[in-house]
């Protein structure tokens, strides 16, 4: 399903206590398909409890650049307005250092 020159890096982070997917999941995930040639984000998925939520996660995140902090934080604050908003930019840079350290491009 994925090309060999893609990686899947996880982000996590803690989500409010009266999130539902804090009482359900404990922590909020963030799992990303990344080609680790150019830093695409291919495909993006998080623990929600809303089917709606993970697939609107994926549509943010879908094309983006893992390394564009400035332009992924814009999009999550202006389009994501959930009570994990936080926690989905905690674990997203959590995923981007994971990345940077392991497949950065040199």
């Amino acid at each position: 399903m994925y090309d060999e020159e893609t990686v899947y890096v996880v982000g996590e982070a803690k989500s409010p206590e009266n999130n539902p997917i804090t009482k359900q999941f404990e922590t909020f995930f963030v799992g990303f398909v990344v080609d680790r040639t150019n830093g695409q984000i291919i495909d993006a998925e998080c623990t929600a409890v809303i089917g709606l939520t993970k697939k609107f996660v994926q549509s943010l995140f879908a094309g983006q650049n893992i390394m564009d902090s400035d332009q992924v934080n814009s999009l999550i604050e202006n389009r994501y307005l959930g009570s994990s908003q936080k926690a989905l930019k905690v674990a997203f840079r959590h995923a981007q250092a994971k990345y940077e350290q392991s497949f950065a491009i040199e």
